[in-house]
């Protein structure tokens, strides 16, 4: 199975990087699944009904989020309904939505982390084994969206489940890691994708608001960067029999500056 795993898609610019680059990379690469996060999709902060619609008709056939997912109350009311957009697995069983959702064959999985994390949730380390101990069979295969800050949690919870699942990709910091490797026992990881967004930017922001929030201290709204933009992901590919991953590469693209 071949699957592509899509950094954060920031606001617009990065929902015109999705629209531009993903029909190719489908095509090119006979992909059979395709993860990205969209968490700041909309104007950068959370996911709109109208915004899912519009990354699920580009090609993307599951949405993963984090930490932003509440930020745009429009989508709350549809996070129980058939709409493949997920909140992470470990909010408390009372949240709105799942963490998790078969696509294609494949059971996709989001997830948070809790360290220098601003939302205080369930254990991810926990969630992931008490999910995997319920499957009465394995699927084609399994991937994980780790939305979380520290490395090291995301280094952690990959190596906590390698050989469980086919692949442990990190999201969150929207900079794309050199470190996309297949672990000991079968797990594909990159401790984070990157993001879909502009390229003369802070991490998918206008740098002005940025600038002015770390030379005066002061609380500043953010902005969403424009002009050219780049596309991060990573190509994953599963062997069938045992579920677990045979390779993983970045798969990059980026607009002419």
């Amino acid at each position: 199975m071949r699957i592509l795993m899509i950094g954060d898609v920031m606001g617009s610019p990065g929902r015109q990087a999705v629209k531009k680059y993903l029909p190719e990379l489908r095509r090119e690469h006979d992909i059979d699944l395709v993860v990205a996060n969209g968490e700041n999709s909309a104007a950068g902060f959370g996911i709109t009904p109208k915004v899912a619609k519009e990354l699920l008709d580009a090609g993307v056939d599951v949405i993963s989020s984090g930490n932003h997912i509440w930020d745009n109350k429009e989508m709350m009311p549809h996070m129980d309904e058939e709409t493949p957009v997920l909140r992470p697995l470990n909010y408390p069983k009372a949240a709105p939505g799942r963490g998790a959702v078969m696509a294609n064959g494949a059971l996709v999985i989001s997830l948070q982390g809790r360290t220098f994390m601003p939302v205080q949730i369930d254990d991810p380390f926990t969630a992931m084994d008490q999910l995997l101990d319920t499957l009465s069979e394995r699927p084609r295969a399994i991937v994980v969206d780790f939305h979380a800050e520290a490395t090291s949690e995301k280094g952690a919870l990959a190596w906590h489940v390698d050989g469980r699942v086919s692949a442990v990709v990190g999201t969150h910091t929207h900079v794309a890691t050199a470190d996309a490797r297949v672990l000991p026992k079968g797990t594909a990881f990159v401790t984070d994708l990157g993001m879909c967004g502009a390229i003369d930017s802070i991490i998918g922001s206008d740098p002005g608001p940025v600038l002015e929030r770390f030379l005066t201290g002061i609380p500043v709204r953010l902005n969403v960067g424009s002009g050219p933009s780049r596309f991060n992901s990573v190509l994953i590919e599963t062997d069938d029999t045992t579920g677990l991953a045979l390779s993983i590469r970045r798969m990059d693209c980026a607009d002419s500056e």
